[in-house]
């Protein structure tokens, strides 16, 4: 047995998943969460609070700052907003 080289353990099952990848995915999922969230937030806010005068610019700044957020997460880079 001390004669044959040590192998690094290695799953029985082959998992195919970079880091790049999981990243993706992450970002993806958490995305996707935020679509969700921003959705029913928007929806509750014009349905409860359609009066207020603060309600569309609001919602604007929200969308551009997640954007901005979203575009600088993927991107590395600082938007020009």
């Amino acid at each position: 047995m001390t004669d044959q080289p040590l192998q690094p353990f290695a799953p029985p099952f082959s998992v195919n998943l970079s880091s790049g990848s999981a990243v993706e995915w992450l970002l993806g999922i958490a995305f996707a969460l935020w679509l969700l969230f921003t959705l029913i937030a928007i929806y509750h806010w014009l349905k409860y609070s359609h009066a207020s005068l603060i309600a569309f610019p609001a919602i604007f700044v929200h969308l551009a700052v997640s954007a901005a957020l979203m575009s600088y997460a993927l991107t590395g880079a600082v938007p020009l907003v």
